[in-house]
């Protein structure tokens, strides 16, 4: 699902991302970790009003795999079995 938010925008911060996923913080941390790892997602950490500020947004290589994962998902529903 956090791939498929960040596909719709620009970029967006860690505390929308918890919200939209309803998922809990130590949760999003792990998985965007593995989405960062994996060169799917880039993340921004900075501090804005002496506050950590999150930010994060697809990178190229995310967004083929997510068109592609989107590709194999509607061939699979068309496929006649």
């Amino acid at each position: 699902m956090i791939v498929s938010v960040l596909a719709k925008v620009e970029n967006c911060d860690f505390n929308y991302l918890k919200q939209i996923t309803e998922t809990t913080q130590g949760n999003l941390s792990v998985q965007l970790k593995k989405l960062k790892e994996s060169d799917y997602i880039s993340i921004d950490k900075r501090f804005e009003n002496n506050y950590p500020k999150t930010s994060c947004s697809i990178t190229k290589a995310g967004l083929k795999a997510f068109d592609d994962h989107f590709t194999n998902l509607k061939n699979y529903q068309d496929l006649k079995l």
